[in-house]
């Protein structure tokens, strides 16, 4: 699993970053407070509230708001951007249809209202509905063209639909007009499915520097993201440093918890490393969390903590899937790995299908594998390696596939990159990388 939800469109979808996936799929990084008035001569948000309030407290404060004034429609939309804010802060998918309600609400109101329909094109975007999202982004777009950040959604669902040169013509418009820290790590991340690792990593320390103040939500996720990229590249001295940092502004914060359990697994501190692993999935049940923690109770041997840990995971790819999420993605490799190969390949042929993307072609193809259909999964496999990408799971899953299809010098080359790149990129599966390069030599 990636680190911000094989997503990042990983977490593409999470509060202040909207792009959880995460891009475990698409990051969208963009702000998900509410846009309320401020006050300039009291530096309080309408209410009583002060720009540094709780996410808990503005959704209260809005709720109150749009009760007395039930005909605002800026009010409303608002009002789902907080709860995109919080399921993103609390990944609880209960707020999936608080928000959904909250733009049907607002576009009952004003149908064509440009800020309505971004605002429910961000919400299918995170449930990883991204055909839906992608057509809401493009059609307030339309509504208000001067508007540059609604490129911002467009590129998420271009990226996520395998659109990539459409993409980056959106990115570039982008960029030009508003170089910050959403054009600068959606840039990061179109480089890194390029397989640019060090353009990434620029253009995401780029993004870092442009999030303003260093413990704001933008600023700790972005370096959090910068710390995965050079974990990625096997530099896990720098990468550890980012997530401490992290931690040190922000105790308590999963992905950076999560970056940091994986190089210390890597560094033989294993309890440690479950320990982290652990308080993360206590903290927070999402599906990813908790598979992650299963793998790694699974390299220690120890399989009973490992089912649990995946029976948590299946219930929370379940309770997403039941508040409207397209998991079919991220559920596919789980599948593929855990549990039932029929199912993952149903889920991975459901995923191609829908959101031809380079990343659902590696879920397809590692779920084909898993089912033994080794000439269909090493097809797929070439489409989702394409792009040249060079992230550690794709290399395991790209080189695995092979290997299984009787390609040993596809095998040997992608297996060799991992080793070389990245030898601690995951506790169950960097073992298993050495392991199988180590058969072929």
């Amino acid at each position: 699993m990636n680190l911000v939800r094989e997503n990042v469109t990983v977490k593409l979808a999470a509060v202040a970053f909207v792009f959880i996936a995460t891009f475990t799929a698409v990051r969208v990084i963009d702000s998900g407070a509410p846009s309320l008035s401020v006050d300039s001569s009291s530096g309080e948000l309408s209410g009583g509230l002060r720009p540094s309030s709780s996410t808990a407290d503005r959704i209260e404060a809005l709720e109150t708001h749009v009760q007395q004034s039930p005909s605002d429609v800026q009010g409303h939309v608002d009002l789902g951007h907080a709860y995109l804010a919080r399921f993103g802060e609390t990944e609880d998918p209960s707020f999936y249809p608080q928000a959904e309600r909250a733009f049907e609400t607002a576009l009952g109101l004003a149908p064509a209202d440009p800020s309505a329909l971004a605002g429910m094109a961000q919400l299918q975007l995170s449930r990883h509905q991204f055909p839906q999202g992608l057509a809401l982004a493009e059609r307030a777009r339309s509504l208000n063209p001067s508007n540059v950040q609604y490129d911002s959604l467009i590129t998420d669902g271009q990226v996520e639909l395998g659109r990539y040169g459409a993409a980056a013509r959106t990115l570039q418009h982008y960029v030009d007009r508003r170089p910050e820290l959403g054009s600068y790590a959606r840039i990061s991340y179109l480089r890194e499915l390029h397989g640019d690792a060090g353009g990434a990593i620029r253009a995401m320390e780029l993004a870092a520097s442009a999030a303003g103040e260093e413990r704001s939500a933008n600023a700790v996720y972005a370096t959090t993201l910068l710390g995965k990229l050079h974990a990625d590249q096997g530099d896990y001295v720098t990468a550890a440093r980012e997530f401490q940092r992290v931690l040190a502004l922000k105790p308590g914060y999963p992905d950076a918890m999560l970056g940091l359990a994986t190089i210390e697994f890597g560094r033989g501190r294993t309890e440690a490393a479950l320990d982290l692993y652990r308080d993360v999935q206590q903290r927070i049940a999402a599906p990813d969390h908790a598979a992650l923690l299963g793998e790694a109770e699974e390299a220690t041997g120890d399989r009973a903590a490992a089912d649990r840990a995946y029976q948590a995971a299946r219930d929370a790819f379940d309770a997403e899937a039941a508040q409207g999420a397209n998991t079919a993605t991220e559920r596919a490799v789980f599948e593929a790995g855990h549990g039932d190969p029929a199912r993952a390949v149903e889920l991975g042929r459901f995923a191609w299908h829908y959101t031809p993307s380079v990343r659902a072609a590696d879920a397809y193809s590692w779920a084909l594998s898993s089912a033994g259909r080794d000439s269909e999964a090493l097809a797929l496999s070439k489409h989702a390696m394409r792009l040249g990408s060079r992230d550690p799971m794709f290399l395991y899953h790209a080189g695995i596939v092979a290997l299984r299809s009787g390609q040993s010098e596809r095998a040997h080359s992608f297996l060799t990159r991992l080793v070389t790149q990245s030898p601690h990129f995951h506790p169950l599966y960097g073992p298993r990388a050495q392991r199988a390069l180590e058969g072929l030599d």
